[in-house]
C-alpha cells in the first residue's frame, strides 16, 4: 500500500524555508549589531568633536584654568531626540573646574585616563539614564601652566537607539524584500527542477493498460535510475505477459485436442447401432475424460502456485510425509506396474518450514510424472538426506532419461523432454518447481539418456538445525 506523505515541492520548500529561516535569524543579529556599531562610532565621532572643540576653548589665569565652553561643542551634539548632554573639565587635582557632571562618579575612569595616552569610552548610569561618556587627557606645551586636564563629554543614549533602530529598520525592509524575491525564485526553481517528474508522471499515465514498451523520455541524471527499473518492470510484465500467453495458447490447445476427441467419438457412437460399440465409445470417452479432467486440475494447481500469496507456514516432518505419499500411491493402479518404493530414511525426523498440502502436492506430482515417462517395470525410488544446510529429497529411476539438452526446459509448462509416446501433460515438473520456489527451495535435474533420471530439490533446513 503506497502512502502519500507530503510532496517533494512541499519538502523541498520545508527545508529551504528551515534554512532560510536559520540563516535569515543570523543575518538579522548581524544587521542589528552592525546597525548599533554603526551609530555607536557616529555618535562617538560627535562626542570626539566636542571634546576637542571644548579643549581649544580652555585658558589660563593665575595658574587656573579658565573654560568658556562654545556654543560649537553643544550644537555638534544636538540631534531630533534633544539629548541631554554632559560634560566637565578636571584639574590635575581631581577638581573639577567647570560641567554639570559630577567628577567623584568618574574617579575610577579618572585613573584609567591617567594611566593611558588614549582616550577613555565607557557606558554609566548617571541622573537616572544610561549615558556614554568621552574622556581625554589634554597636556599642551603652549599653555601657561603645562599641568594636564581631563575633559568629560557624555550624553544620553536615545540618539544611538533611534539611529540603530532606523539603521536595522532599512536593513529589515532590504532583507524582507530580498526574501520575498527568494521566495518567487526558489517556486519558480522548484517547478522548474520537478518539471522532468511531472513530464514522467504524463507520460506514464498515457500508457495503455498492454503497452509494455520501454520509456522513451529524456532524464536528469537524478532520475535516470528509476527510469531504468520501470522500463525493467515494464520488461518483467512484458515477459510475464508473453508467457501467459504461451501458457493460455498452449492449454487451450492440450484441452481442445481431448475434446475433438470425444466429440469424434461420440459421433461416430451415434450413427452406430451396435452395443458393442456404444461400449467401446464409452470406454473412450471416459479414459478422455478423465485425461482431461486431470490436466484441468494439474492447469488449476499450476495457476494457483504461481499467482495466489504463500499461505502459513507451519514445521513440518518431512520424512513422514514422504512414508505416507508412498504409502497412498502404491496402492494406485498407475503404479501396480512399476517398482515404486523408498530408499532409507534418516532415522530422526526431519523438519522443514512450509505449506503441508502443496509439498504433499509436490511429492505426488513428482510421482506420478516418473509413472507417466518410464515404461512398465521400472524402478522409482524416492529418498531423503539431511545435509548441512539442506534437506534433499530425491526421486530417480531408471527409465529412458532424458536428453541433456532438453534438461533446462522439463520445468516448463507443457515441457514433455522430447517425448510424444506418454499420457503425460508436461505439467507435472512445471508445478514441482512452483511449490519449490514457494519453500526458497532449489530444483535439480539430471539424466543420461538410457539411465534414468534424478530429480533433487534442496530445501533450506530451519534455522535451529543450523
Amino acid at each position: 500500500m503506497i502512502v502519500v506523505k507530503g510532496t517533494l515541492k512541499q519538502r523541498l520548500g520545508a527545508w529551504l524555508l528551515a534554512a532560510f529561516g536559520v540563516l535569515g535569524t543570523f543575518l538579522l543579529i548581524e544587521a542589528y549589531t552592525s546597525a548599533e556599531r554603526a551609530a555607536d562610532r557616529a555618535y562617538d565621532s560627535l562626542l570626539q568633536a566636542a571634546s576637542l572643540t571644548i579643549g581649544e576653548a580652555v585658558q589660563w589665569q593665575s595658574g587656573r584654568p579658565v573654560v568658556e565652553i562654545p556654543a560649537a561643542a553643544f550644537q555638534m551634539l544636538a540631534t531630533e531626540q534633544q539629548e541631554r548632554v554632559f560634560y566637565t573639565v578636571v584639574d590635575s587635582d581631581g577638581q573639577s573646574v567647570t560641567g554639570n557632571l559630577d567628577a567623584a562618579i568618574l574617579e575610577t575612569l579618572h585613573h584609567q585616563s591617567s594611566r593611558q595616552s588614549e582616550p577613555v569610552w565607557s557606558f554609566l548610569q548617571y541622573a537616572g539614564a544610561s549615558i556614554r561618556v568621552h574622556g581625554r587627557q589634554l597636556k599642551s606645551a603652549g599653555w601657561e601652566s603645562v599641568e594636564p586636564l581631563q575633559i568629560w563629554v557624555g550624553h544620553t543614549l536615545s540618539g544611538r537607539e533611534s539611529l540603530t533602530q532606523d539603521l536595522f529598520t532599512k536593513a529589515l525592509i532590504r532583507f524582507v524584500v530580498m526574501v520575498m524575491l527568494t521566495g518567487l525564485l526558489m517556486l519558480v526553481a522548484i517547478r522548474t527542477a520537478l518539471g522532468p517528474v511531472r513530464r514522467l508522471r504524463q507520460l506514464i499515465r498515457q500508457r495503455k493498460a498492454d503497452d509494455v514498451s520501454p520509456l522513451n523520455a529524456e532524464v536528469p541524471g537524478e532520475l535516470y535510475d528509476m527510469a531504468e527499473t520501470l522500463n525493467a518492470l515494464f520488461e518483467r510484465q512484458r515477459e510475464g505477459r508473453n508467457a501467459l500467453l504461451r501458457f493460455s495458447a498452449d492449454a487451450s490447445h492440450q484441452l481442445k485436442t481431448p475434446l475433438a476427441g470425444l466429440q469424434s467419438t461420440s459421433e461416430l457412437a451415434l450413427q452406430s447401432s451396435q452395443p458393442e460399440d456404444w461400449r467401446q465409445a464409452l470406454q473412450t470417452v471416459h479414459d478422455s475424460s478423465e485425461r482431461t479432467s486431470r490436466l484441468a486440475g494439474q492447469l488449476l494447481s499450476l495457476s494457483r502456485l504461481r499467482h495466489a500469496e504463500a499461505g502459513s507456514k507451519t514445521q513440518i516432518d518431512l520424512s513422514d510425509l514422504l512414508r505416507k505419499t508412498i504409502t497412498e500411491w502404491a496402492d494406485r493402479d498407475i503404479a501396480k506396474h512399476h517398482d515404486l518404493g523408498m530408499a532409507a530414511l534418516p532415522g530422526a525426523p526431519v523438519y522443514i518450514q512450509g505449506e503441508p498440502w502443496s509439498l504433499h502436492e509436490l511429492i505426488g506430482n513428482l510421482i506420478d510424472n516418473a509413472l507417466r515417462y518410464t515404461p512398465a517395470g521400472s524402478e522409482i525410488t524416492l529418498g531423503l538426506t539431511k545435509q548441512e544446510n539442506t534437506v534433499e529429497l530425491r526421486i530417480q529411476d531408471n527409465g529412458p532419461g532424458v536428453n541433456p539438452e532438453l534438461l533446462d526446459r522439463l520445468h516448463q509448462p507443457f515441457e514433455r523432454g522430447g517425448r510424444q509416446d506418454t499420457e503425460g501433460s508436461g505439467l507435472g515438473l512445471a508445478i514441482v518447481n512452483s511449490i519449490a520456489q514457494r519453500h526458497q527451495a532449489t530444483l535439480e535435474i539430471h539424466s543420461e539418456p538410457g539411465h534414468g533420471l534424478c530429480v533433487r530439490i534442496l530445501f533450506p533446513t530451519l534455522a535451529e538445525e543450523t
